[in-house]
């Protein structure tokens, strides 16, 4: 076969001989794909459709084996690597056109040790594996709202999800991780070996290395949890959102709740005559016994007269892959931003609201989270994500479908995002980061006193920015 052309790190391009190739492929436990291999076309593909690019060559990894010789190639060729574990990253940074992507979405083996109340996971399993194999024994971790975003993505980059009040988040129950470093190494990062690699790990994104394993904290939850999901309509979305919000700041640590402007998904799940009318979606859940939860959660079933409420106890599997439908893998394109706010006062308020109403795309969410709990007691330097203090987050996921209205999607996104700015606290949660289009000064921003810190370690873990697909911190 003919050499390859590769894209290196730098922005250039080179040839990759077929000799080397060859060389790899002969200790590879793994596939090698290059464009004309039957599956490229396949494994190319990612979760955001608006991402469309072509890798020169997929490392499809079997082991933490094939992961540093994936890691030795890129280091010795210059190559350009991306890193891929449940392939979600809505920025794109899980591929690249005409390098390397190091995919591990072959590597998803969980192992759950009940007695010792922990759980080891590889670093291309998603939530959804991790999931079923917890809930065996009535234990979880803190995971996504999706089953099948990966385990690798949300916990670098924090982890949101359902028992985010009571438990925390994803990176805050990560107890250690395996990592192959830049240099070719596999190194253990504990609070006794390497303690400064697992702080940057929890929350500093993909920069100092590829993850091939996880060691989480497990929590008894469930089998079943009281969740709601309760839709009022949009002209009442102001009344609603301050009392969503007078309701949620008073609620103990087991309530971990959501309200976003969208609208009624066309699925056979909602009556068709709702189908495509603006909303507001109230859901919540209860980290507890289903009972309490279900009277505990009532006063959000009665912020207004609803159009539709789906409440009721649902198995933690269920809950966590209830979403799954509605965003499936490569059909849509998305366009996501963050932001931080410590309050939600009448003037936000209205401000979402009004904007909500512009949506050009009906398939576009705008859910308010709320924070504090278990998230706000971690300090702003125990873990590299930073300041926990703001009591919300706001995210704006626009999502459409046609590529002729990707313009004007992005536009509207990044035009409400920055409309919304003055009620911020400046820091956005990066694993919505738009396209990074800010790039260091937004990263700064985000980081804040932890930024210098995580300088520090990318000198010391990948002083030549050989993992530079994330939120990139540049070496010093």
């Amino acid at each position: 076969m003919a050499d390859l052309k590769i894209a290196t790190r730098t922005g250039g391009e080179a040839n990759l001989r077929e000799r080397v190739v060859q060389r790899l492929r002969l200790g590879f436990q793994g596939a090698l794909l290059r464009s004309g291999d039957s599956s490229y076309e396949t494994h190319r593909r990612v979760w955001n459709g608006m991402i469309d690019r072509r890798p020169a060559l997929i490392a499809r990894c079997q082991g933490a084996a094939d992961v540093l010789a994936a890691v030795n190639l890129a280091r010795e060729h210059d190559m350009l690597v991306a890193v891929r574990g449940g392939g979600h990253s809505v920025a794109g940074h899980s591929t690249c056109d005409g390098g390397l992507v190091i995919d591990l979405s072959l590597m998803r083996r969980v192992r759950v040790d009940p007695a010792a109340g922990t759980v080891v996971v590889e670093g291309g399993a998603t939530w959804g594996d991790v999931d079923r194999a917890t809930q065996a024994f009535g234990l979880a971790t803190p995971g996504g709202v999706v089953s099948t975003t990966g385990v690798a993505g949300l916990t670098l980059g924090g982890g949101y999800g359902w028992l985010r009040r009571k438990h925390g988040l994803s990176c805050d129950n990560l107890l250690s991780a395996e990592v192959i470093t830049a240099d070719g190494r596999l190194v253990t990062a504990d609070e006794i070996a390497n303690p400064e690699l697992l702080w940057g790990l929890k929350g500093g994104g993909g920069n100092f290395g590829v993850v091939t394993s996880f060691r989480f904290r497990l929590h008894p939850v469930g089998p079943e949890l009281m969740y709601v999901a309760t839709m009022y309509p949009a002209e009442k979305a102001g009344a609603v959102l301050r009392a969503w919000r007078d309701v949620v700041s008073a609620s103990g640590d087991e309530i971990t709740s959501d309200a976003s402007l969208w609208s009624v998904p066309a699925m056979p799940d909602f009556p068709a005559e709702l189908h495509g009318r603006p909303i507001v979606l109230v859901e919540a859940v209860y980290a507890g016994a289903a009972g309490e939860g279900e009277r505990a959660l009532q006063p959000l079933r009665r912020l207004a007269e609803p159009l539709l409420d789906l409440s009721g106890p649902l198995p933690y599997v269920a809950l966590n892959s209830a979403l799954d439908a509605m965003f499936p893998a490569g059909r849509y394109r998305s366009y996501w931003k963050s932001l931080y706010m410590n309050d939600l006062g009448p003037e936000a308020i209205d401000a979402i609201v009004s904007r909500g109403v512009e949506r050009p795309s009906s398939r576009s969410l705008i859910p308010i989270r709320h924070l504090g709990g278990a998230i706000g007691r971690v300090g702003p330097g125990d873990t590299a994500l930073g300041d926990r203090r703001p009591a919300y987050m706001l995210s704006i996921d626009s999502t459409w479908e046609a590529p002729a209205d990707t313009e004007k999607n992005i536009a509207w996104t990044r035009s409400f995002w920055s409309a919304m700015e003055r009620f911020s606290t400046g820091a956005v949660y990066f694993n919505f980061p738009g396209l990074l289009e800010e790039g260091e000064v937004l990263l700064r921003r985000a980081f804040g006193a932890n930024y210098a810190r995580l300088v520090a370690l990318k000198n010391k873990y990948d002083p030549f920015n050989v993992f530079r697909l994330n939120q990139n911190i540049k070496p010093g």
